[in-house]
């Protein structure tokens, strides 16, 4: 266990004041990569996981949603792609990486729609009861106080509004998840080495995913945070894990 003024960077143990600086200099460097090693590193199936957020979350017309850590838009275009008259405001503590959501295809089709805002998920800039849907998607495991963006999710969502959270997880068979790790641990940081030169960020990203609470845990906090009627479903074996709950 860390002290409150210690927290975990991957394997290591840093001043919890240093965290969200060292994440955000891990996605500054590998902004322009991305979207391309999200692809190579899950061979496409990161596709799919989103599109089961959103047949789970099933976006209705005229919503807005809030996608926290939302970096390059992925899951706003989704969302906006089905339901006509929502809009998005894609939250993110990394500039560059909003740059780049900017520049996509989409971002100028939907361009009305969209909201870009720098951010951070521990302090959002929004009033209470904004929100009709609060999404984040592989980016709950880099904040350094996750309890306190959680609490923050509830406080911007309307009454009757929706947490969703789609995030790696621990996969419940110890023989896969042995082989999970001999892949995630030999190979991702080769890969962003090779496609990004950068093998440190992407050695910080498995790490991190070791970290991250098992799927009970995570849900007994997202209960402690004062959702209710909170479920998850695991995705691929539970390589990763999609996360619901409810302001009520």
């Amino acid at each position: 266990m860390t002290d409150d003024s210690t927290t975990h960077f991957g394997f290591q143990t840093v001043p919890e004041a240093d965290k969200a600086g060292m994440v955000h200099g891990v996605f500054t460097r590998v902004a322009s990569k991305y979207d391309v090693m999200n692809d190579l590193m899950s061979m496409g199936i990161h596709r799919v996981w989103k599109d089961a957020m959103m047949d789970w979350l099933a976006p209705r017309p005229g919503q807005k949603l809030l996608d926290v850590a939302g970096g390059t838009g992925d899951v706003s275009f989704r969302f906006l792609g089905r339901a006509p008259g929502a809009t998005a405001t894609v939250l993110d503590m990394t500039e560059s990486m909003l740059v780049e959501g900017r520049q996509r295809a989409e971002a100028g089709k939907m361009a009305e729609s969209l909201d870009w805002v720098v951010g951070d998920a521990m302090a959002l800039p929004f009033a209470d009861n904004t929100f009709d849907v609060y999404t984040i998607s592989f980016g709950i495991r880099n904040v350094t106080r996750i309890p306190d963006a959680l609490r923050e999710a509830h406080r911007v969502l309307r009454p009757g509004g929706r947490l969703m959270v789609l995030e790696f997880s621990q996969i419940p068979n110890e023989m896969l998840q042995k082989a999970y790790d001999l892949y995630s641990f030999n190979i991702i940081p080769v890969m962003g080495q090779i496609v990004a030169g950068d093998r440190d960020s992407y050695q910080y990203l498995v790490e991190s995913i070791r970290k991250f609470p098992e799927q009970e845990v995570f849900a007994g906090m997202i209960r402690q945070a004062g959702f209710g009627q909170v479920k998850y479903r695991n995705l691929t074996l539970g390589i990763a894990a999609l996360h619901s709950g409810w302001k009520i």
